[in-house]
């Protein structure tokens, strides 16, 4: 399949990725994924989290400007990649409570686990259980388009409805429409019974992951207490994507 035009991509919304960032604990982001996701419309979430008897009203008086001056830092480095980023600061006592809350309000096509990493030029997209194919496909696509990344699609078929085959094809099919040359796009398929222990001890060995939420919340999975090993030792930066909103939802 041919390489597609510009236009292929340009009569499409830019897929919006929401960044957290524990602003006031100097947590910064990589140059190179700064770069990455420039192709994306960025919301920059900075928050702190509270202890519980701590007011937020009174974190905000105390901690605001600190606040805003870290994310204002973050804003520079999109701005000189050549994007202008939403922002939002928030002081709060649930950290996944807010991701969650923020990700809906801006309706953001997937959330950043924000991970050490140098040049991006390998990325792994897990394919797995239920997951928007189309568009986990359509961000990657956004992110790659005019550079020179490869991809490998990794169907995870844990021997229940879901055809990994088919979804490994149908993503590259829509990567290739998107105009992502086919000697970029490697695909594969493991069975497996535990695919997020899979895809964390795998991802060490991609500069970036890309996946679906899936059926069980795999964003709540990703930031809890269970998978304290994503957040500590050397993994990449994760992207995931969140489902379509269902338009008969109030």
């Amino acid at each position: 399949m041919a390489n597609g035009p510009e236009g292929d991509l340009s009569i499409r919304e830019p897929p919006k990725v929401l960044v957290p960032v524990r602003v006031l604990e100097g947590q910064t982001l990589p140059a190179s994924l700064v770069e990455f996701l420039a192709p994306a419309d960025v919301v920059v979430l900075g928050y702190h989290v509270l202890p519980e008897q701590t007011p937020t009203e009174q974190a905000s008086m105390q901690y605001e400007e600190r606040a805003q001056s870290a994310v204002e830092d973050i804003v520079t480095e999109f701005r000189e990649a050549g994007r202008e980023p939403e922002t939002r600061v928030v002081f709060t006592h649930d950290r996944d409570q807010t991701v969650d809350r923020v990700a809906a309000e801006v309706d953001a096509t997937a959330v950043l686990l924000p991970n050490p990493t140098g040049e991006i030029t390998d990325v792994l997209v897990a394919l797995r259980g239920v997951v928007d194919t189309g568009r986990l496909a359509d961000l990657v696509a956004t992110l790659l388009h005019g550079g020179e990344g490869r991809v490998t699609l990794w169907g995870l078929d844990t021997g229940g409805s879901f055809e990994a085959d088919a979804a490994v094809e149908h993503a590259r099919d829509t990567l290739e429409r998107r105009g992502l040359g086919a000697d970029r796009i490697t695909g594969e398929t493991t069975q497996t019974e535990q695919p997020v222990v899979d895809i964390v001890g795998r991802s060490a060995a991609f500069d970036v992951v890309v996946m679906g939420e899936g059926g069980e919340g795999l964003l709540s999975v990703l930031l809890g207490e269970d998978a304290e090993r994503v957040a500590e030792g050397a993994v990449a930066p994760v992207l995931v994507v969140r489902p379509r909103p269902d338009p008969t939802a109030e």
